[in-house]
């Protein structure tokens, strides 16, 4: 005979599995953004730019499944653009 669940049961090992897949979502995308900080202060910005673009895709990708929320990704995207343009556009002009 089966046993019967609560609802809340149920619902707990729900949230439990989408908990689980967020978190790896966001531990994704914060070791995209540390890889690209690592780059720009290695001064390599052929590696800086691949990474840039790589970081943005999953970062609009994460937005897009609902993990992160539209305005901290636009905050992030914005912050390591401005980055990557000051740390490079003072090596162009040295």
């Amino acid at each position: 005979m089966a046993r019967n669940q609560t609802s809340a049961q149920k619902r707990f090992r729900q949230s439990e599995v989408r908990r689980m897949h967020n978190k790896a979502i966001k531990s994704e995308c914060r070791t995209y953004v540390k890889q690209f900080v690592e780059a720009v202060q290695a001064k390599d910005e052929k590696l800086a730019q691949e990474k840039l673009v790589l970081m943005t895709s999953k970062l609009d990708s994460a937005r897009s499944k609902g993990v992160l929320k539209r305005n901290a990704v636009s905050r992030k995207k914005s912050r390591m653009q401005k980055l990557f343009n000051v740390t490079f556009a003072q090596a162009a002009a040295n």
